[in-house]
C-alpha cells in the first residue's frame, strides 16, 4: 500500500498474547477532549471517506481517527493493543482461529449500540464489495466470522495468519454502524459514523473538520477540541507558505525535500518560530526489474546494478537527508531486518565487479536500458532519484541508461503489461511487521508484476512465517528471505523514509503519532495558548 526506522518491533509472541487478554485499562477518551483546535495542512488527498475504498495515507489518517477498530497500534508501539475489544486472543496458539470481545457499552458517535453484528457486518461487507481501492486483500485468510453473543467474534481463518492482529489493527479493520451503511455497495455522500475518538463533521475537497467523539469508549485520551484538514492537493509552495505564514499549526506530507530542509535550518538558527519533528518511519522505495525483459532479465545485468549503486549520494543529493539508504527488503526499526544487499554488495560504487558480473553473462558492450517512473505517486524526488541512478551506471562506462516518466494511470498500465524493463515501486506499509514487506512483493498475486518466482520463498518461507505465533521465531526465516532476494536480485531497496512534520511553536506531542506503525494520532497532538 501506502505506506518510514529506529524503534525496535516487538515480537508478537508472548507479549502479544498477555497485551490481547488482559487489554489496556478502561480510560474513557475525555468527552470534550482538552487544549484548543488544531488546524493542519497536508498535500495528500483523502481519496475515500468509507473503510471499505480507502487505500492510501489520506484516507487511512481519516479511518484511524474516526473509526475504531478491534486493537489499534499504541504510541512508540509496534504490538497491537486491545481497542474496541476489551480482549483478543488466538485458540490455543493455532494462528487459526481469533476470538474478540468487545467492551461493554460501545456507542457509535450517532448514539448506536456497537456490538458484535457490526463488527461482523464490517468485515464482510469489506471482503463483499472488494473494491479495487480498498483493503479487502489483506483479510483474504478470512473463512468465516461467527457472533456467538453481542459481545464476542469468533474469526475462522482460511489458513494460519499469525499477522491478523496486526491486519484488523489497521485501516482495514475499521468498524462500521451496520444500520448507516449499505452492505454491498460503498457510501458515497463523504459522510461517516464510526465509534473512534473523533467524528467528522464536514468533508469537501478544500477540507474536513472534525471535533472529538462524546460516545467514545477506549484508551486514547484527546489532548485537543477537535482538528481541521486542510488539502493543498500537491501544492508543496502553498503548504510551505500556510505554515510559515501561521495559516496552519502545523503541515504534514507532502512538504517538499528543499523546504523541509530549508526549515529545519531556519528552526536551528534560531529563525522563524517553527518546529521541524523528524519520527521513525518504514516508507520504502525498490527499483523493480522485469524478470522477463531481455536485458534486465539476465542476472549479471542486475548485480552489476547493484554494484553500482551508490544509495548515500542518492539521499543525500537528491532526498536531502530525508530518508535513510536501505540496504534489504526489510526495513531497519522492524524485526528481523538485516543488511543484505550491503553485505553482497557493499554500499560504494564497484566497477570492476561490475565489470565482471556482466563480464560472466557475455556482455561486453554497454548495457542501454532505461529506467521508468511516475512524478507524484511515489514521492516527487521520484523522478530526480532516477535520474541520480542513471547518471551513477553511466558514470561507470558500462551502461548507457535514461530515465522516462509518465502519469500514473499510464505508468500502471505499463508495468502491469510488462511493457518497462525497470521501473519503481514504492510502498507504505498496511501494518508493521516483516511480512508486509515480503509477501506482497514476492507471494503469490504479489504487486510487482515482475514475473519473479522462487519455489522456496513462495512455497516454504513465506507460509511458515505467516503460521508462527512468536513473531521473534520468525527471525531466521526472514532473515534466509533476504539474503535470497539479495542473491536473485529481482529488485534494488533503495531508501528507507522517515516521517515529518513542521509545526508552530505552540504544537506539542508530534512525537507521539510519527512512528512505525503509519497511524497519524490526531488525539495525541495538543494546541497551547498564546498570548
Amino acid at each position: 500500500m501506502r505506506k518510514r526506522d529506529q524503534w525496535l518491533a516487538a515480537p508478537l509472541g508472548a507479549g502479544l498474547a498477555a497485551a490481547l487478554l488482559t487489554g489496556c485499562g478502561s480510560e474513557d477518551g475525555d468527552a470534550a477532549g482538552s487544549g484548543e483546535h488544531v488546524v493542519m495542512g497536508m498535500s495528500d488527498e483523502v481519496l475515500a471517506t468509507d473503510p471499505a475504498s480507502g487505500y492510501d495515507p489520506g484516507s487511512w489518517l481519516l479511518f484511524n481517527n474516526v473509526f475504531q477498530s478491534l486493537l489499534s497500534f499504541p504510541k512508540g508501539g509496534t504490538t497491537p493493543q486491545p481497542e474496541a475489544a476489551e480482549k483478543c486472543r488466538f485458540k490455543d496458539n493455532s494462528s487459526q482461529v481469533f476470538t474478540c470481545t468487545l467492551r461493554n457499552d460501545l456507542k457509535f458517535s450517532n448514539g448506536h449500540p456497537l456490538t458484535a453484528e457490526d463488527v461482523k457486518f464490517s468485515f464482510e461487507r469489506t471482503m463483499r464489495i472488494n473494491d479495487e481501492n480498498g483493503p479487502a486483500v489483506m483479510l483474504s485468510t478470512i473463512g468465516n466470522i461467527k457472533t456467538p453473543d453481542e459481545r464476542t467474534v469468533v474469526f475462522n481463518l482460511k489458513t494460519p495468519d499469525a499477522t491478523f492482529p496486526q491486519k484488523i489493527a489497521s485501516g482495514a479493520g475499521s468498524i462500521v454502524d451496520h444500520s448507516e451503511y449499505p452492505a454491498d455497495k460503498l457510501r458515497t455522500d463523504n459522510k461517516a459514523i464510526g465509534s473512534g475518538v473523533y467524528k467528522l463533521d464536514s468533508f469537501s475537497k478544500k477540507e474536513a473538520d472534525f471535533s472529538v467523539n462524546g460516545e467514545y469508549e477506549g484508551p486514547a485520551e484527546a489532548q485537543n477540541t477537535g482538528m481541521t484538514l486542510k488539502f493543498y492537493q500537491g501544492r508543496q509552495q502553498e503548504l510551505k507558505n500556510a505554515v510559515q505564514n501561521g495559516d496552519v499549526d502545523l503541515a504534514y506530507r507532502g512538504l517538499a525535500m528543499k523546504d523541509l530542509a530549508d526549515l529545519q535550518a531556519e528552526s536551528l538558527s534560531g529563525g522563524k518560530n517553527l518546529n521541524v519533528v523528524e519520527g521513525t518511519g518504514a516508507e520504502v522505495q525498490h527499483l523493480v526489474f522485469n524478470m522477463k525483459d531481455a536485458v534486465a532479465g539476465k542476472l549479471g545485468v542486475r548485480k552489476a546494478m547493484a554494484y553500482l549503486l551508490d544509495r548515500s549520494t542518492l539521499v543525500r543529493d537528491v532526498y536531502k537527508r530525508t530518508a535513510e539508504p536501505l540496504y534489504s527488503v526489510v526495513p531497519a526499526g522492524i524485526t528481523g531486518h538485516n543488511t543484505a544487499f550491503f553485505d553482497k554488495y557493499g554500499d560504494r560504487p564497484q566497477p570492476e565487479k561490475a565489470k565482471q558480473a556482466l563480464r560472466e553473462e557475455g556482455i561486453t558492450g554497454k548495457v542501454k536500458l532505461t529506467l521508468w517512473g511516475t512524478p507524484i505517486r511515489y514521492g516527487p524526488g521520484t523522478v530526480p532519484g532516477l535520474q541520480e541512478i542513471a547518471k551513477q551506471l553511466n558514470a561507470s562506462g558500462l551502461f548507457d541508461v535514461d530515465v522516462k516518466s509518465t502519469d500514473v494511470a499510464a505508468y500502471e498500465k505499463g508495468v502491469a503489461a510488462g511493457d518497462y524493463p525497470v521501473y519503481v515501486k514504492g510502498w507504505v506499509p498496511d501494518y508493521p511487521d516483516p511480512d508486509n514487506f515480503v509477501a506482497p512483493f514476492f507471494g503469490s498475486g504479489n504487486v510487482l508484476a515482475n514475473h519473479y518466482t522462487q519455489a522456496q520463498l513462495t512455497g516454504q518461507l513465506i507460509p511458515a512465517t505467516a503460521g508462527q505465533p512468536s513473531r521473534a521465531a520468525t527471525v531466521g526465516d526472514f532473515q534466509k528471505i533476504q539474503n535470497l532476494v539479495a542473491d536473485d536480485v529481482p529488485m534494488l531497496p533503495l531508501w528507507q523514509g522517515k516521517q515529518y512534520a513542521v509545526a508552530q511553536e505552540s504544537i506539542s506531542g508530534l512525537q507521539w503519532t510519527l512512528d512505525a506503525s503509519t497511524v497519524f494520532r490526531f488525539w495525541e497532538i495538543k494546541k497551547s495558548p498564546t498570548d
